[in-house]
């Protein structure tokens, strides 16, 4: 774990796959890294997140990320005043050729929108078949079962976390926290490995305690931890897309360093055989709107 970094991305929406998808595998191709990509496979309904505008603390991270600039028009407005796309079945080959180019694919949603929102409060019959829904569509896709999965906006509770041993991850990443761990759900140990993340992201940190895009990389390279394992969560909308500049001036720092980028799967290996146990609980965390899952 010495001067690793997991790199985990997520991708939520149609423009996400088809242009930012594409554009990270061209970046981390161009320095050998791997990362796991973690896809949404349904439609993309992501517009309908402007009902949460009502909501202050989330129409102040709108405005202090500029949102607008940041994801266009296509991603602010899908999915509002007609159906959203499916992405799958519009960007199968994307997905092909990033799992081709050596990343790993793991299961992030089928409608992200509707997942987000509600995950917390869907009965056990329409979160299992959105899950299967997703987890069908990848397979039909790559040819495969993926082995991992990513909560939405780390929306994840007990019930989750048993509903989803029903399927065959080899681990997920559904929280936040300091160092991958195995469940303690209700006094029992679950058997599927956590790997939290531990890092902000770039909407979190961005206009908090003096944040801006001018010394944003400064601010995550001296959060890295020389002697633990770090865990990186960008968005293929945002590093994919106006960041992405950014982001290979973060690795291409990062690398001068010394650390070196793993996809989760690596770093679940590593970590296996010596994780502790832990509790996973809903709770407010830094830049985010509501609550989240946060390892204890």
């Amino acid at each position: 774990m010495k001067k690793v970094v997991a790199l985990r991305i997520d991708v939520d929406t149609f423009r996400g796959t088809g242009r930012g998808v594409p554009r990270l595998c061209e970046i981390l191709g161009q320095r050998k890294i791997r990362g796991t990509f973690y896809f949404s496979a349904g439609p993309d309904n992501m517009g309908r997140h402007l009902w949460r505008l009502l909501k202050p603390a989330f129409l102040w991270k709108m405005l202090r990320t500029n949102a607008a600039g940041l994801y266009g028009p296509e991603i602010v407005l899908m999915g509002t005043a007609w159906p959203g796309p499916g992405i799958g079945k519009h960007h199968a080959e994307v997905i092909r050729q990033c799992v081709g180019a050596g990343h790993e694919p793991g299961f992030h949603a089928w409608d992200h929108h509707k997942a987000q929102a509600g995950l917390l409060t869907m009965s056990d019959k329409a979160l299992r078949n959105e899950i299967t829904r997703g987890v069908e569509k990848l397979t039909e896709i790559l040819g495969s079962f993926v082995r991992t999965s990513a909560a939405p906006g780390w929306r994840a509770d007990a019930r989750l976390l048993k509903l989803k041993l029903e399927f065959p991850f080899d681990y997920d990443s559904d929280c936040r926290g300091y160092a991958p761990f195995f469940p303690i759900v209700d006094g029992e140990r679950l058997p599927r490995l956590q790997i939290p993340v531990t890092l902000p992201t770039y909407d979190e940190a961005l206009g908090r305690d003096g944040v801006t895009d001018e010394n944003y990389n400064d601010f995550q390279l001296s959060l890295l931890k020389e002697d633990r394992l770090n865990v990186l969560t960008i968005h293929a909308e945002a590093e994919g897309g106006r960041c992405a500049r950014q982001f290979e001036e973060y690795l291409d720092r990062a690398l001068a360093q010394g650390y070196s980028f793993i996809p989760m799967k690596e770093a679940a290996e590593l970590a296996r055989d010596t994780a502790p146990d832990a509790v996973m609980k809903l709770a407010p965390f830094p830049g985010r709107e509501g609550t989240l899952a946060v390892q204890q």
